[in-house]
């Protein structure tokens, strides 16, 4: 069954976005495949200017998703894959949602509006980079129309990711 997809709204990331999504992401089963546990509001301090870096310098980031109302619920977006390991020198999108806002189709949606804007961009293809165990964002990728390109090991955590690719 196709169901119509929620209207999102992306924007970059503001200062008091740091605090909204340390609080969105505040909860174990969100953070299960990014850590395990909350991070500091120092992390997403950092991470939203970060993405105000990217933003300012390639016209991309991961963007702070807000849904129908203009609440806070994630971010998506994309930005250059930041390690050593893994597709170095690629274009990763990727997602983090609330828990409260999961299988509404707010990912799929977004994740959508991001891959017209790399599009637009002028970028030809994108990664996405998922723990083996993620099956929602297995999923995400799925839709999306992505191919798994490579499995690998991160290195901290030794686990087993999939790397997903997107030729646009």
């Amino acid at each position: 069954m196709n169901r119509a997809l929620p209207a999102v709204r992306l924007r970059v990331p503001t200062d008091e976005d740091a605090v909204a999504w340390h609080r969105a992401f505040d909860d174990p089963d969100v953070m299960e495949f990014h850590g395990g546990r909350s991070a500091e509001l120092s992390v997403y301090e950092e991470l939203t200017a970060r993405q105000r870096r990217h933003d300012a310098e390639l016209g991309l980031c991961l963007w702070t998703m807000l849904d129908e109302a203009g609440a806070v619920i994630g971010f998506t977006g994309a930005q250059p894959w930041p390690h050593s390991w893994g597709p170095a020198g690629e274009l990763e999108i990727g997602w983090r949602l609330g828990r409260g806002h999961w299988g509404k189709g707010y990912v799929t949606a977004a994740a959508r509006e991001t891959l017209e804007r790399v599009s637009a961009a002028g970028v030809k293809s994108v990664v996405a980079m998922v723990d083996s165990r993620n099956e929602r964002s297995i999923a995400v990728t799925r839709r999306l129309g992505m191919e798994l390109a490579e499995t690998f090991r991160t290195p901290a955590s030794e686990r087993e990711g999939h790397c997903y690719r997107l030729i646009l």
